[in-house]
Parts: structure tokens; sequence; C-alpha cells
């Protein structure tokens, strides 16, 4: 079994076009490690360290389901009555800046820190993140992103989230859970995160391409969005690749080779700076996350996404086949 602690480069192999792409961006981003912790582990990986751990090596799963509202699912009460084994609910809402306007913004460093040690992560801790949604990986991106943006390599997703573990008949648990409290250090990279006022510079500067992973409807806007109050649409200059392009029809998530190409027919290069968005910064993860699978580790969420850029921007500053903004 792969040592679960330890960083590794990814598993799955490049093509030599991947690969030369993924060297550019490691040698030119900042903050790129010399090898990148493995952001994928599998079900089968999973329920062999659960059989048998490895001393001094914790694994901490945590499960981040988060569902829009109008869905109707309350993942915690799911979480209690089907998870992993071993696994803690890692609730997105709260463990965001309360005080701000737009939905689960990124916490304070102590905030995240207090948080995560209550779930079980030392620093030390090898932490596996899934959800239970029905596209495999839905939210669990985001917090792959927190705790990276916080300053914790060792961080992996499930391949494929409950979904795939249950079709693999794997074992459940159910009830509460009360995980170990452990001590957790948390320090903020601000090179993780764009800001309003830096998309909106960037409008003139084009200093990083920008990538939007909502639905095709939400993104021309022709198709609602979720939120009350906000109209679909783009900030200008965007590339759409919806989140659900990443995944495969079973929920796994694509090759580096076929994300490399995705991105590609997008003429979006990963050479150069990228910055995802979203609705309210849950789903552009997925966008760090193929890139991340492609060697580059360096790619920003705007953390406020368009809920934030709707309510600020200025009416011409929305591109919409709909209404857009009037006032």
């Amino acid at each position: 079994m792969t040592d679960p602690g330890s960083p590794e480069p990814e598993t799955r192999a490049c093509s030599p076009r991947v690969a030369t792409a993924a060297a550019t961006a490691t040698a030119t981003a900042t903050m790129a490690p010399q090898q990148l912790f493995r952001a994928l582990v599998s079900a089968q990986w999973v329920a062999e360290a659960l059989r048998a751990p490895r001393a001094g090596q914790p694994l901490q799963l945590l499960d981040a389901s988060w569902y829009l509202p109008k869905l109707g699912r309350d993942a915690r009460r799911e979480f209690e009555d089907r998870h992993i084994p071993g696994a803690a609910f890692f609730d997105i809402d709260q463990c965001s800046d309360r005080t701000s306007p737009y939905d689960h913004m990124l916490p304070s460093a102590a905030h995240f820190a207090e948080y995560a040690g209550r779930l079980g992560v030392g620093a030390a801790t090898h932490v596996v993140i899934y959800d239970a949604s029905d596209q495999g990986l839905y939210s669990a991106p985001r917090v792959w992103w927190m705790f990276r943006a916080f300053g914790h390599r060792a961080v992996s997703l499930l391949d494929g989230g409950l979904r795939h573990w249950l079709r693999l008949g794997l074992p459940l648990s159910s009830g509460k859970t009360r995980p170990e409290p452990a001590e957790f250090r948390a320090t903020l990279d601000p090179a993780f995160i764009k800001t309003y006022e830096d998309i909106k510079e960037n409008l003139e500067s084009r200093r990083f391409q920008v990538v939007d992973a909502r639905a095709a409807g939400r993104f021309r806007g022709t198709e609602p969005e979720p939120r009350d109050g906000i109209e679909p649409g783009h900030i200008p200059g965007t590339v759409n690749i919806p989140f659900t392009d990443f995944l495969t029809k079973e929920g796994l998530e694509k090759s580096p080779e076929e994300i490399h190409r995705l991105f590609q027919d997008k003429k979006v290069d990963l050479s150069q700076a990228l910055v995802a968005t979203c609705g309210s910064g849950v789903t552009a993860c997925h966008v760090a996350l193929g890139a991340y699978l492609c060697g580059k580790p360096d790619v920003a969420i705007y953390d406020g996404s368009w809920v934030e850029w709707y309510m600020r921007a200025q009416p011409e500053e929305v591109i919409s086949e709909g209404r857009g903004k009037t006032h």
C-alpha cells in the first residue's frame, strides 16, 4: 500500500504534451512544490488504509457534502444516516466567514485551524475528502482547496466520492461521530484567492485567464441562477468549462490527458496564470483540481464568485443573453 503520509507525484501518467505544460506551469508557479501530493485516492486504497492503519501516519476522512438550498437535502442528516467508517462531517457553511454577505467565504486562519483540529486533523494527518453528491464529487474539491490554501499539503480527494464507494459495496457506518481532537495550525497563502477588485482590475489588464465552472445555461444567461435576486450571466472575458466536464459519467475524475484536452479545446493555456470562478466558490475548485492533475498547482479561486460579482458590478460588466443587470 502506498504510504498515505508522504508527498508523491501524481500516479496517473501525463502524455509528453501534458508533461511539457506541467513542467512549464510548475517552473513558473512561485508556490509550486517540487512534487505534488496526490490529489486523488481510490476507494480501494481508502478501504485498505482503514483495514490496516499505519502507526504514526494518521488518516482522517471528511464528508464535505453540501447542497444548494433549493435541492432540499440535509447533508448532515444524510451523513448521520450513512458515511464511510471513521469519517467526520465538514460543514462548509459553518467553517466560513459568517460576517460576510456572501455564501461560505473563507474563514480566518484561526477559525479554520480550530475547526479542522476539532475534526481530528493534525499537522501530520493525511486528510481524504469526499461528498455524497449524485455527481461523484461536487463540494469536496472546495474543502481540498481550503486545506491547501491554509498550508496543509497532505490532502486528497476520494475519487468518485460516496457514489463510487457505494457502487463497490464497501463498508458504511451511521450515527454522529466524535473524532479525537488534534492540534492544527493554519496560515493562509493569499496566492490561493482572488477578490472582486482583482477580477475587476483584470478586465483591463488581462493578467490572468478566468474559467467559470457553472452550467452553460447559467453562464450564458439563459437558465436561472439558484439564488433569489441573482440573475444569470458571466464576467466579461471568462471561459466556460462546466465542472461536470471534468468527470466521467460514472462520477470519476477524467484522466490528465482528457482534462488537458478540455482546457486546450477552450483555449485555456495552462502555462499562464489561471483563476476559477462559479456561483459561490464551490464548483470553481473543480477547475483548480483539473489543472492540478495536469501539473499546475497555482490556480486561485475568486471566492465571492458570481454572487458577489452580480451584486457589485456595473450593468455593462454582466454579460448575459437574458435580462442581465439593469441597475
